[in-house]
């Protein structure tokens, strides 16, 4: 049986990786999260926590109640039940809840006492600016990249007017609804002044090249995004395919910024659970080889979220420099997978990948999603470096530093440069 993880390094080894792996700050490319400027569109407390749409999802196995029904609650009665059906009816075994765990523990609370009413008299003390440098500090997390679309009716406003920035925050420009739902989404673009038809003739393409400047250049974006079904393809005689290549991948190349693709999502397979209603299908990893063998002069970031897609990634991967791997996003988003997954990585394609992304859609699960990411990731690297060993090769200090220093960030920066 093949021996894994840390079980056959030096403990000397094992903790210095640990060590540096622990206290190396992050950058974390990939979340939900929102400038404090947004004001309540940054989640964070404890029913923010409960509510998260993995723990509903969760909680509906075990609640004997129409969907309807739960939906009308207020958000703390919904956090209750969810309490009362994962925390307390049963243990609370999942990652999603145990995640609540490390959080109220990192931030030195006993939730071993099981009082909701203690917890939630805690966080109602709390300041909103403080509690954002707590936790990007409890989650060693430098840097946060927000999604932000100039397509949703709250936070397009909020972009047009202006505001400070806070730095530790960054934009990824997010469009979903341009690519996906062209046949609503023109209209709304020749409402704001964007002389778009539905048809994609020259001017269209045109306006929406402008279109995609305009917010690049207002949220100052790092990089561009959407989340594609099961069933994308390229080349294809679609609108999603044909503004990807006519638009959106030009204005990438000639803006110099990576457009990420993250594959697998099927929208809303049970839509009365909302948000936590979308499921997970094969991709077609072709397509993402033929986007990059068309286009090497543009940058792709990519991730899957099926399991089985993750070995045909990291072989893609291998053939074309102009794709970034990044990330265990959402259902891949536990600890078996994150292991397995980083292993293969790491296996196939070193160090230029960035292993993990939080995700994150209240602030509070930086914490838990680094500390526990950290945790699999010093394994992950313990066992490389411990059959590096075996081979004759010793890594130093400074080296392992370096290499951390890469999978949290570095070699993703490194990657939008083109550097």
């Amino acid at each position: 049986m093949r021996a894994t993880s840390t079980e056959t390094a030096t403990p000397k080894l094992a903790a210095e990786v640990a060590h540096i792996v622990a206290t190396t700050p992050v950058s974390d490319i990939h979340t939900h999260l929102y400038d404090p400027a947004f004001g309540p569109l940054l989640l964070w407390g404890l029913d923010e926590l409960l509510v998260y749409h993995y723990l509903v999802a969760e909680a509906f196995r075990y609640l004997d109640m129409p969907y309807d029904t739960f939906w009308a609650l207020s958000k703390t009665q919904q956090a209750d039940l969810v309490w009362e059906k994962l925390f307390v009816e049963h243990s609370p075994v999942s990652e999603a809840c145990r995640g609540v765990l490390t959080v109220l523990q990192a931030l030195g609370l006993d939730p071993r006492k099981r009082d909701l009413k203690a917890l939630r008299r805690w966080f109602a003390k709390q300041k909103t600016a403080n509690y954002i440098t707590r936790c990007l500090d409890l989650a060693g997390v430098r840097q946060i990249c927000m999604t932000n679309s100039p397509f949703d009716p709250v936070e397009r406003p909020l972009w047009e007017k202006g505001f400070a920035r806070d730095d530790r925050f960054t934009a990824a420009l997010r469009i979903d609804p341009l690519l996906l739902a062209w046949g609503d989404t023109a209209p709304a673009l020749t409402r704001w002044g964007y002389a778009v038809g539905v048809s994609l003739s020259g001017k269209t393409i045109s306006e929406v090249r402008r279109f995609l400047e305009d917010w690049t250049r207002r949220i100052r974006a790092r990089y561009l995004m959407v989340s594609l079904s099961p069933d994308f393809d390229f080349p294809a005689d679609t609108f999603a395919a044909r503004l990807l290549e006519q638009a959106v991948l030009p204005h990438c190349r000639d803006a110099g910024l990576p457009m990420a693709l993250m594959f697998g999502v099927k929208r809303q397979v049970n839509p009365s659970l909302k948000l936590a209603g979308d499921g997970v299908g094969l991709s077609r990893i072709s397509a993402l080889e033929n986007l990059c063998a068309r286009f090497p002069d543009t940058k792709f970031l990519a991730t899957a979220l099926a399991r089985e897609n993750q070995h045909e990634l990291c072989v893609t991967a291998r053939k074309f420099r102009n794709l970034h791997v990044f990330g265990c996003w959402w259902f891949t988003n536990v600890p078996s997978l994150i292991e397995e997954i980083t292993r293969m990585r790491l296996e196939l394609i070193g160090l230029s990948v960035t292993p993990q992304h939080s995700d994150a859609r209240v602030l509070d699960q930086i914490i838990y999603k680094w500390q526990h990411s950290r945790q699999i990731i010093a394994r992950v690297l313990t066992g490389q470096y411990a059959a590096l060993q075996r081979a004759g090769w010793t890594v130093t200090r400074e080296e392992i530093r370096r290499d951390v220093r890469d999978l949290f960030g570095g070699a993703f920066d490194r990657f939008c440069r083109g550097s």
